[in-house]
């Protein structure tokens, strides 16, 4: 089997690519090795930037998103009891996020590219790109016994931080750059209403808090633990208990709280990558690089990438600017390394770090604190990041 983009990895950044790749009458195969309803069982990000939206739109898989997903203007800051909100709309000039989320944003293009016809192939395993460096690039796989070989141009390493595309990288081609935090968030979905109309980051003596949410019904909420805890020690009333402790009475009075749907505890980390790039392998999203979910930037940098990687692959095939292709890793990285900027700042701000930062880096946490919540140009810093930076033409 032949095809001209083999993406590997049918999460939402691989599912986006292949589906604006289709738009373009550019042929891609995806390659996923996990079945459709685990992928959509992964519960992930919720807030999208307003360059993922317009992307989404591009695809043609927006109708859902635009009919029940959240346009919110602001977003509140919490610290010391005091509750800052930060004005999305009005600090930058008219922009705002969606909250809509990542598995509704995955279903999305999964109908889209059923409905397209365009080829994924699930349960494929022992993926494995070939001859990256060379003039014809492949992909073996196996499927149901039988291993299989897919021809392509170019392969796109969509596989998420555990996958095959940047494990296939020489190890001493790539820079690693990582920060590990010393703290987890524990996470619970629940059918209740959402205690504010806007997200709440929260710094509190006993940890931060966000509450998050995936609709008018559905709320995600947050609580910073320790990386020894375990999500069986956390009972639903143990959760909503601590939650309300950490939040003003005024919160905590009007919180509905009901059964989990989901609870789960994931570590913070920090990791980049670089190149982004090897040959005719280009690594996308998690592949590359992981941020912690404070600064809401995940999905939202994956999406830069497929849009990086999707404009240039459109002008290699359209006008045969091959030149463009060793710009991806350059390109991308630019956008990424500030959105880990904004997610290690945002996590620096509100998190609890204990013995794990010493007397100056408290001072200096502090003073940051009073500063930017304090000040219209440190307002003004928090929400153009919020909200996504520009993006890069492709020129």
């Amino acid at each position: 089997m032949k095809t001209q983009v083999a993406i590997i990895g049918a999460g939402p950044s691989g599912l986006l690519l292949g589906q604006l790749l289709h738009t373009a009458g550019i042929e891609a195969v995806i390659l996923e090795r996990q079945t459709p309803e685990y992928v959509l069982g992964r519960i992930r990000a919720g807030v999208l930037e307003q360059g993922t939206v317009d992307m989404l739109r591009e695809a043609g898989v927006s109708a859902r998103m635009d009919a029940e997903g959240l346009v919110h203007d602001g977003v509140e800051l919490l610290v010391g009891g005091k509750r800052v909100r930060v004005n999305l709309k009005e600090l930058t000039g008219g922009k705002t996020v969606m909250v809509y989320g990542q598995t509704e944003v995955t279903r999305d293009l999964m109908e889209a590219r059923t409905a397209s016809g365009a080829l994924t192939i699930y349960s494929a395993t022992n993926v494995q790109p070939h001859d990256m460096k060379g003039e014809k690039p492949y992909v073996t796989y196996e499927k149901d016994g039988q291993t299989h070989r897919l021809d392509c141009d170019y392969i796109a390493g969509c596989d998420g931080f555990h996958g095959v595309s940047r494990k296939s990288i020489p190890s001493e081609v790539l820079t690693e750059y990582e920060r590990v935090y010393p703290f987890g968030w524990l996470g619970m979905l629940s059918d209740t209403p959402p205690v504010h109309d806007e997200l709440i980051y929260a710094h509190h003596d006993r940890g931060f808090v966000l509450c998050s949410q995936r609709s008018l019904t559905r709320s995600r909420y947050y609580l910073q633990v320790p990386l020894t805890d375990k999500v069986e020690e956390w009972s639903d009333e143990r959760f909503w208990d601590e939650l309300k402790t950490r939040l003003p009475q005024s919160l905590g009075d009007r919180m509905v709280t009901g059964p989990s749907l989901e609870k789960s505890i994931a570590p913070l980390r920090s990791l980049v990558v670089e190149p982004m790039q090897y040959g005719k392998l280009f690594l996308v999203g998690d592949a590359a690089h992981i941020v912690p979910p404070t600064g809401a930037k995940g999905l939202n940098l994956a999406a830069s990438d497929v849009c990086y990687l999707y404009r240039i692959l459109v002008k290699v095939f359209k006008e045969g600017r091959t030149d463009l292709l060793e710009k991806y890793s350059e390109i991308a990285l630019r956008r990424v390394w500030k959105g880990e900027r904004f997610s290690w700042f945002m996590t620096n701000l509100l998190h609890d770090f204990g013995e794990h930062k010493d007397a100056w880096d408290q001072k200096m946490q502090q003073a940051d604190r009073e500063y930017f919540l304090n000040s219209h140009a440190g307002l003004v810093t928090i929400a153009e990041n919020y909200v996504g930076l520009p993006y890069e033409e492709i020129v």
